[in-house]
Formats: structure tokens, C-alpha cells, sequence
């Protein structure tokens, strides 16, 4: 075999082997962990590779286009929003989604992220406007603790599912005043909460008072009904001890010694101070016991 023929072999054999790994490389699909395999013959879907590994396509006859499985974010850019009492708020929020249906997502977004996002910019966007727009000033700044973004989700509802897009979450990084007006707000909210604290004192203080007038009354009730009670049980100890005492002197055999007592008692109450000298006269009640007592 002359050299020429050897040359043109070995250049066809290159050619070969070239043209067999293009071949080759055109046909095996590549496919991530994170990620689906879109195959298309002539623009339309044929099958979707969504397990990691090699797979064979039809060279030159069926193409590819990768989707990601995995969650993706999305950071909306910062908007207006006007509340119901036409106050402005100032919204930076961002999104995390993913793709729940490869085909769909393909056949409706031409398998665009980019086209994606800006359907769910205008659907997010839309869900906030319609949720702060039916809430006032106040009561957007005091949900932004999740209140909100339950509410955004509730309105957007399945409306991305059209598009095979599965919606996680709503998130605020940012919900507040504009710069140029929030000290002014502050104020009047500070303010107004002022207001409240001290119509919330002075009903406080007017109960308290009726409480106290209530309690007092009660009290001079509970001390006037005491003091009556106390009247009764002393009169009726007063009516027994007169009682007792009147048995008593009725009785000849105890009244000279119950006289005898009371003669004491009476000349004792007389001895007070420093003086402790009695003197009676002779026809006197008192002396006329001492004198009977021989």
C-alpha cells in the first residue's frame, strides 16, 4: 500500500472517529441531581429525565433544556403600596419557589426563568397591593410579623400552579414608612398612643374610685350594723343583769348581804385620788349599812 493511500486512510480514520464522538456526544443527556432534562423533538416535548444519570437521545432530531428542581429566590425589587387611609409604604419582599411541573412550566414559559419571575413579580405584587390596600397604616405595622405574609399567600392562592410553579413562601425583608415621612408618623403614632394611655388612666382612676366609694360604703354599713349589734347585746346583758339583780334583793336571805355589797362598792368609788377619807353622817343611806352591821 503506497504512502498516499496510508495517509488518506489514516485521515479518514480520524475523520471517523471524530464525526463518531460528536455522534456520540450529541446524543447522551447529561442530568444533574438538581435539575430535569426537557427532551424536544422538533420543538416538542417527548419526555422528562428527572433521576440523575446518562440518558440516549436522537442526535440532531431531538434537543434539550434543563429546568432546576431545586428552590429558587427570587428578590422582588422594592415597590409602593398604598394602605386603605392612603398611606404610602415602601415593600421589599423576596420569593422562594420551585417547579412542581416540568412539562407545564416548559409548554407555558417556554422553559424561561426569567419569564417566570416576571410572572411572579406581577402575581406577588398584585397579592400585596390587594392585602395592604384593605388594611390601614397601623395595622400593616403591626402584621409584620407573619399576619402579612399569610395574607399574601391566601390571596395569590394556587394561581401559580397554572404555570407549573409551586409558590413556598411570601417574605418581607422590608415593610416600612418612607424615609422622608416616617419620623412624622412615629410622632403621631407616639402621640396617639399617648392619648389612649391617658384615656385608659383616667377610666382606670374612675373605677378605682368607684370601687373605693363602693367599699367605704360597704364598711360603714358592716361598722353600723356591728355597732347595732353590739347596742342589742349590751342592753339585753343590761336587761339580764337587772334581772338577776332584782331576783336577788326579792330574795330576804341575799339582800342584806347584796345591799352590804353595793354599800362597798359605792364607798369605794367615793375614795379617789389622795384623799382617802370617807365621811358620812349619821342618817346617811350609806352609814346606816356600816351601822347595821353590829
Amino acid at each position: 500500500m503506497s504512502k498516499k493511500v496510508k495517509r488518506i486512510s489514516g485521515v479518514f480514520l480520524i475523520l471517523l472517529i471524530i464525526a463518531a464522538a460528536v455522534l456520540l456526544s450529541t446524543s447522551l443527556v447529561v442530568t444533574k441531581e438538581d435539575e430535569y432534562s426537557i427532551i424536544k423533538r422538533f420543538g416538542k416535548i417527548e419526555r422528562v429525565i428527572d433521576s440523575a444519570g446518562l440518558s440516549i437521545k436522537t442526535p440532531f432530531v431531538e434537543t434539550v433544556d434543563k429546568l432546576p428542581k431545586n428552590i429558587q429566590f427570587y428578590d422582588m425589587p422594592q415597590s409602593d403600596v398604598i394602605t386603605v387611609d392612603k398611606k404610602t409604604m415602601v415593600a421589599d419582599s423576596y420569593v422562594l419557589w420551585k417547579i412542581s411541573d416540568p412539562i407545564l412550566f416548559a409548554q407555558t414559559l417556554n422553559s424561561s426563568i426569567t419569564l417566570a419571575e416576571s410572572r411572579i413579580n406581577t402575581t406577588v405584587y398584585n397579592a400585596m397591593k390587594n392585602v395592604i390596600s384593605s388594611n390601614t397604616q397601623n395595622e400593616v405595622i403591626s402584621g409584620r410579623d407573619g399576619e402579612l405574609n399569610a395574607a399574601f399567600m391566601n390571596d395569590i392562592g394556587d394561581t401559580m400552579e397554572q404555570y407549573g410553579i409551586h409558590l413556598i413562601t411570601v417574605e418581607n425583608k422590608h415593610l416600612d414608612l418612607p424615609s422622608d415621612n416616617k419620623n412624622a408618623v412615629f410622632e403621631r403614632m407616639i402621640s396617639e398612643r399617648a392619648q389612649m394611655a391617658a384615656t385608659y388612666t383616667a377610666e382606670g382612676e374612675s373605677e378605682a374610685q368607684m370601687i373605693r366609694n363602693s367599699t367605704d360604703k360597704e364598711i360603714e354599713i358592716s361598722i353600723s350594723n356591728a355597732q347595732t349589734e353590739a347596742a342589742k347585746i349590751i342592753a339585753e346583758g343590761e336587761a339580764e343583769y337587772m334581772k338577776i339583780l332584782s331576783k336577788a334583793y326579792q330574795d330576804p336571805s341575799k339582800s342584806e348581804f347584796y345591799t352590804f355589797i353595793r354599800a362597798l362598792d359605792a364607798a369605794k368609788n367615793s375614795l379617789k385620788g389622795s384623799d382617802k377619807t370617807l365621811i358620812l353622817s349619821e342618817d346617811s343611806p350609806l352609814a346606816q349599812i356600816f351601822y347595821n352591821l353590829d
